[in-house]
């Protein structure tokens, strides 16, 4: 593999499919910053930045020469993959990514993790309310399968080094491979 491949990643997927922890694993690996585009999106009280505001943010977070970012947010796509050399897709089958975010969660709730601004999740809004991070999930795993390879065939984005892994075993093979650059 080429090192050149690996200097912009963007990794994506579903909610609790893994982004972040990829993404810092690759940004370690890789000896570059890591950016997760949660901690630019949501504001204090779970508020969302305005559009132009997360987008001014994600352009000025991945200006630099070499980044490892995650997240999905598609208002913000075209600077992410038009920047980014390569691409990370935890395409990940449902029981699995039902399992990751369970796990995440309860620990997260449990432990009143601090996630990004002073947020924290709560079980009322994990689970029972219209922003369910499992409805979430639930919503855009479809959505995703759809659209990502309609927007990876377009050559807009023929210059990403595109890698779809579809099993967290798949992905441990994949870095220990990469470890070997």
């Amino acid at each position: 593999m080429d090192n050149a491949k690996w200097e912009r990643i963007a990794v994506v997927g579903v909610t609790g499919s893994g982004k972040t922890t990829l993404a810092r694993t690759l940004a370690q690996r890789f000896n570059v910053p890591h950016v997760e585009f949660d901690s630019l999106y949501w504001g204090p009280g779970w508020t969302e930045t305005p559009r132009e505001v997360f987008r001014e943010r994600v352009a000025q977070a991945l200006s630099k020469a070499a980044w490892a970012a995650d997240g999905n947010y598609s208002q913000a796509r075209d600077i992410v993959w038009s920047r980014a050399t390569a691409l990370v897709w935890l395409d990940y089958d449902w029981p699995m990514i039902f399992w990751r975010l369970a796990s995440r969660t309860f620990q997260r709730v449990a432990a009143r993790e601090e996630l990004w601004n002073g947020n924290r999740e709560n079980w009322r809004e994990a689970l029972f309310s219209r922003d369910s991070l499992f409805l979430w999930a639930l919503k855009s795993r479809p959505k995703h399968r759809r659209e990502y390879p309609a927007l990876l065939a377009h050559p807009t984005y023929a210059h990403l080094w595109v890698v779809r892994l579809r099993s967290p075993l798949v992905t441990h093979r994949w870095l220990a491979d990469l470890q070997r650059l």
